[in-house]
C-alpha cells in the first residue's frame, strides 16, 4: 500500500462459540443507533461470526464508489471534515474518548460498517451527511447513497480534544502516536505472503464496533472483523492512553486456505536514507526514516539489534525463534540535528514494539526491505511467521501488546547500538590495494562508561559469513558515554549479501547487545579504490 494513501489520511484466547444457527441469525448487521434494542454482541459472536465466514465463498473485493467520490483530489478529500459535535461521546462529560469518523473517497474507496456497542448490544452507525462538513470539496452529501458507509475512524482522548492519537484506516491499517503527537508508522491486523514472488494479499477490516467506554475510563475497547480471499478474523483492541498509546490484541484467525506466509502482528514502516546506507544521497535532508532498525528480545532473553537499509534489490531475512519475548521497529536516533527536517519531523515518529502474550512456539521474526526512491512509500515489513503450516479449518489465536512510544517499556541492561556507519576501508594516508567495506557501531547504556579505577579489556566479537575481517578495534568513545567497534571487511569477488554479527565484551561477559547487519558488496568493476593522486 502506497504508505501516503495511509500516512496523509489520519490520522490466551478462549475458544467458545455460539451456535451456528444464531451466528447466522446474528449476522446481519444491526439496527442504526437509537432504531431499537440492537443485537446482543460480546468477543464470542465476533469469533463464532469469523469462523462462519471462511466456510463461505469470500465476498467480491473493490466497490464502485459514487462518481464524485472516486475523481477527488488529495486537497478536495481534505477539504471534508468530519463535525466534532457529531463524535461519538461528544454528549458525555465523563467520557475520556471521542471517536471520529473518515469519508470515503480517494484513495479509500472500500465502505466500512461502523457500530457501537452499549450494555452488550450493538448498534449500526449509519451515515448521515450531516455528520460532516464539506467544505471546498465540491461535494453534496444530500446527493450521496444514504447507505453510503465509512472509510474508518480516529479516537481523541481528554489530554487533547484537537489532536486525534489512534486512527484506523484503509485495508487493516492502523497507527498511533506517542507523547509526542506525531504519526509515523503504521500496524497492520494481518500481512498475507509479504515478500514472495507475486501479489500481495491485504486483509481488510471490514466492520468494527466501538464499545462506549465505561464513565471515567482510560480504557477502549474496539472489535474488528477481518476478511480476505484467503483468512478471516476475529480481533479485539483495549486501548490505553496515557502518555503513550498501548493496545492488548487478542487475534482468532480462520484460514480459508493454505498460507505460505502468514505475518502476525505485521508493522510496517520507511527507511529511505541515514547514517548507514547513504545510497539515496540525493535529497538535503542527511537522513529520512520513520524506524531505523529493527529490534528483538528473544525467547533465550538475547536481545538483537538490526539497522535498516534502502536496498538496491528486494532483501527478505528471517530470524528464528522460540517463544520471542518482543520485536519491534524503533526510531532510536531522536536528534533534530541529524535529520533537519521541520515539516515531518522524522526525529519524533513513535517506536512501536511487539509484546507476545503467552507462548507463540517456533516461529521467526520476519523483516522484508524494499527499495525505494522517495519517502512517500512504506518499504519496510517486519512480522512474526510461525513455523507450523497454516492450512484451512484451523483456528489460530495469537495475544500481544502493542506499544506505540518513544522508549521501550523494557530495556536490557546491556549498552545499546546508537549509530551504525559504513565507508571505505583501508588506512588513511596508506594507497590502497585491494577493496574493503568498513563498519563502525557506536554502543552507550549499560556497563557505559566504566568507574575510573575499573581494569576492563573489552574486545569486539565479530562473526561474519563470508570474506576477511581486518583492522578490528573497540575503544571508548568519550562523546557519548559508550564504546566505539571498528572493522573493516574485505569481500570476495562475488555480490552475494554477507551477514555480519557482532558485540562487545569482559572476558566471558557480554556488554552490549548483538548488533546484525546484512551487506551486499558492489560488482567487482564497481569496486572503486579512491587512492589519491600522491599516494598512486
Amino acid at each position: 500500500m502506497h504508505r501516503r494513501d495511509f500516512l496523509k489520511a489520519a490520522g490466551a484466547l478462549g475458544g467458545a462459540f455460539l451456535p451456528l444457527s444464531r451466528v447466522l441469525a446474528a449476522a446481519s448487521d444491526a439496527a442504526p443507533a437509537g432504531t431499537g434494542q440492537g443485537s446482543a454482541f460480546d468477543y464470542a459472536w465476533l469469533k463464532g461470526l469469523a469462523r462462519h465466514l471462511a466456510d463461505q465463498p469470500p465476498q467480491a473485493g473493490e466497490t464502485t464508489l459514487p462518481p464524485e467520490l472516486q475523481g477527488l483530489t488529495w486537497d478536495q478529500y481534505q477539504a471534508i471534515r468530519f463535525r466534532k459535535d457529531h463524535a461519538l461521546w461528544a454528549d458525555d462529560a465523563q467520557a475520556r474518548y471521542r471517536a471520529e469518523l473518515f469519508h470515503l473517497g480517494l484513495y479509500f474507496k472500500k465502505p466500512v460498517k461502523m457500530h457501537e456497542v452499549v450494555d452488550g448490544r450493538a448498534h449500526e452507525i449509519a451515515y448521515d451527511p450531516a455528520m460532516f462538513d464539506y467544505g471546498d470539496s465540491g461535494i453534496d452529501g444530500e446527493a450521496l447513497p444514504s447507505d453510503l458507509g465509512f472509510a474508518g475512524f480516529r479516537l481523541l482522548h481528554d489530554d487533547d480534544w484537537q489532536h486525534d492519537r489512534v486512527a484506523f484506516l484503509g485495508a487493516s491499517y492502523f497507527r498511533a502516536v506517542s507523547r509526542t503527537l506525531q504519526y509515523g508508522m503504521s500496524a497492520r491486523g494481518l500481512a498475507v505472503d509479504t515478500g514472495l514472488p507475486r501479489p500481495e494479499e491485504f486483509p481488510d477490516f471490514t466492520r468494527f464496533w466501538l464499545e462506549r467506554p465505561a464513565a471515567g475510563s482510560n480504557e477502549l475497547t474496539v472489535y474488528a472483523l477481518l476478511e480476505s480471499p484467503s483468512i478471516t478474523g476475529a480481533y479485539r483492541f483495549v486501548i490505553r492512553i496515557v502518555e503513550d498509546v498501548t493496545m492488548d490484541v487478542d487475534a482468532a484467525l480462520y484460514p480459508r486456505q493454505p498460507i505460505e506466509r502468514l505475518g502476525i502482528a505485521p508493522l510496517t514502516s520507511m527507511y529511505l536514507v541515514g547514517e548507514n546506507d547513504r545510497q539515496a544521497d540525493w535529497d538535503w535532508r542527511p537522513e529520512i526514516h520513520d524506524s531505523d532498525g529493527l529490534a528483538m528480545h528473544t525467547g533465550a532473553g538475547e536481545w538483537l539489534w538490526r539497522p535498516l537499509v534502502n536496498p538496491p534489490h528486494l532483501r527478505f531475512n528471517a530470524y528464528s525463534d522460540q517463544n520471542p519475548r518482543g520485536f519491534g521497529l524503533l526510531q532510536r536516533d531522536r536528534d533534530f540535528d541529524h535529520y533537519q527536517d521541520d515539516g515531518v519531523y522524522y526525529d519524533r515518529r513513535p517506536s512501536v514494539w511487539v509484546e507476545p502474550r503467552g507462548d507463540w512456539g517456533k516461529g521467526s521474526v520476519q523483516l522484508v526491505e524494499i527499495p525505494t526512491l522517495d519517502e512517500t512509500f512504506d518499504n519496510i515489513v517486519a512480522f512474526w511467521n510461525p513455523d507450523a503450516p497454516v492450512q484451512p479449518g484451523q483456528e489460530l489465536l495469537y495475544a500481544y501488546r502493542l506499544y506505540w512510544c518513544n522508549t521501550l517499556p523494557s530495556q536490557p541492561e546491556l549498552a545499546r547500538c546508537v549509530a551504525t556507519r559504513t565507508g571505505l576501508g583501508g588506512v588513511i594516508g596508506q594507497k590502497r590495494e585491494y577493496f574493503s567495506r568498513r563498519f563502525v557501531i557506536d554502543f552507550r547504556g549499560g556497563p557505559f562508561p566504566f568507574d575510573a579505577d575499573q581494569d576492563v579489556n573489552v574486545v569486539p566479537v565479530i562473526e561474519h559469513s563470508a570474506g576477511r575481517v581486518e583492522i578490528t578495534s573497540a575503544r571508548p568513545l568519550h562523546a557519548i558515554d559508550g564504546y566505539r567497534a571498528m572493522f573493516d571487511l574485505v569481500p570476495p569477488e562475488t555480490t552475494d549479501p554477507i551477514n555480519l554479527r557482532v558485540y562487545l565484551k569482559a572476558g566471558d561477559q557480554p556488554l552490549t547487545e548483538t548488533w546484525l547487519y546484512q551487506w551486499t558488496p558492489p560488482p567487482v568493476d564497481e569496486r572503486a579504490l579512491h587512492n589519491p593522486g600522491h599516494l598512486s
